[in-house]
C-alpha cells in the first residue's frame, strides 16, 4: 500500500498546476505591496521623516504628537459619529426597501434602477451634489425660504456641530441602494414555503422577518457590513467634495488627516502614525470577528 501512495504524491502537487501559475502574481502582488506596503509604513512611522523617508528612529514621538492633536482628535469622533450612524441607518433604510419590493410591486425594476443609481456616481460627484442641495442661498433652505418660510434654517455644511451630519445624508443617498439590493436578493433566496408556513400559523409579518428571515441572511448581513464598513473608514471623498474638511476643521476624518500630513504639510512621520492608527484600529475589529466567525466553530 505505501508504494501504491508514493507515486500519487506528484501527481496531487502537479493538479490544477495552471491555476496555482496563474496566482502566483496575485500572491506577489498581495506580499509584495499590500503586506510589504503595511510593513514599511509601520517601520517609517517611528521615524521622523518629513518630505522623503530617512530611517531616523525617534521611538514613539509621532504617536505621542498624533494623538496630543486636537485634530486627529476631531477626526475620529467624527469617524465614530459617521460610521455607527451609517452602519445602522444604512441596514435599516436598505432592508425595509429591500422588503417593500420583495411585495412583487409594480414597475419593481423601475424603482429599483432608481434606487441603486447614485452608486454608480463617484463620490466626488455625489459631493458636489449634495453641497449644491445643502447650500444656503439655492439648496433646500433657499427653496423653502422662496415658498414663504423666511424663518426655515437648513445649513449643516456650515454649521460645526452637524457638519458630520450633512456628509452621513450624501453617503446614506450613494450607498443605501446597494444594501437595498443586497438585502433583496438575500429575501429572494428565503425559500416561499417559509413564508407560507408563517402565514399559515398565524405568525404576524413583523415577527416573520425578525425571528425567522433575519437569522436566515445572516450571510447576507455579514458581508453588507463588510462592505459598509470598508466605505466607512476610508471616507475622504465625500469630505474634500462638500467641505474640504471646515468649517474649520468640524468634519476633520483620518483619511484626509493622512493625505494632508503626507502630501501637503511634508511630514511623513506623521502621516504614517496615523494610517498605522487606522491599520491598528480595523485589526482591532476585523481580527476578532474573524477568529469567532471562521476559526472559533467547531469543525465538523
Amino acid at each position: 500500500m505505501a508504494k501504491s501512495v508514493a507515486p500519487g504524491r506528484p501527481n496531487q502537487f502537479l493538479r490544477n498546476l495552471n491555476s496555482k501559475i496563474a496566482c502566483i502574481p496575485m500572491m506577489l502582488t498581495a506580499l509584495v505591496i499590500f503586506l510589504g506596503g503595511t510593513v514599511w509604513t509601520v517601520i517609517y512611522s517611528f521615524t521622523n521623516s518629513k518630505l522623503l523617508p530617512r530611517a531616523t528612529f525617534v521611538g514613539f514621538d509621532q504617536y505621542e504628537r498624533l494623538w496630543a492633536a486636537s485634530r486627529w482628535i476631531i477626526s475620529i469622533q467624527n469617524l465614530a459619529i459617521y460610521g455607527v450612524l451609517c452602519l445602522i441607518f444604512s441596514l435599516l433604510i436598505g432592508f425595509v426597501l429591500a422588503a417593500l419590493m420583495d411585495q412583487k410591486i409594480r414597475f419593481e425594476n423601475t424603482f429599483r434602477t432608481i434606487f441603486l443609481y447614485p452608486f454608480a456616481l463617484s463620490f466626488i460627484v455625489t459631493g458636489l451634489v449634495w453641497q449644491w442641495v445643502l447650500n444656503p442661498e439655492y439648496g433646500v433652505q433657499g427653496v423653502v425660504r422662496s415658498l414663504g418660510w423666511e424663518s426655515f434654517t437648513f445649513d449643516p455644511l456650515y454649521t460645526p456641530e452637524i457638519v458630520i451630519y450633512g456628509i452621513l445624508i450624501a453617503g446614506l443617498w450613494q450607498g443605501t441602494g446597494l444594501v437595498m439590493c443586497l438585502m433583496l436578493a438575500g429575501l429572494r433566496g428565503i425559500d416561499e414555503d417559509i413564508w407560507k408556513a408563517a402565514r399559515v400559523d398565524g405568525i404576524p409579518m413583523w415577527k416573520t422577518y425578525i425571528f425567522i428571515v433575519i437569522p436566515m441572511m445572516r450571510p447576507v448581513f455579514i458581508t453588507t457590513l463588510v462592505l459598509i464598513a470598508s466605505g466607512i473608514v476610508k471616507l475622504y471623498d465625500l469630505v474634500v467634495a462638500q467641505t474640504s474638511g471646515g468649517p474649520g476643521n468640524a468634519s476633520e476624518v483620518p483619511a484626509k488627516y493622512v493625505y494632508d500630513y503626507m502630501f501637503q504639510a511634508q511630514n511623513l512621520g506623521q502621516g504614517f502614525a496615523a494610517s498605522t492608527m487606522m491599520l491598528l484600529t480595523v485589526a482591532i475589529i476585523v481580527v476578532p470577528w474573524a477568529y469567532l466567525e471562521f476559526g472559533g466553530r467547531k469543525r465538523v
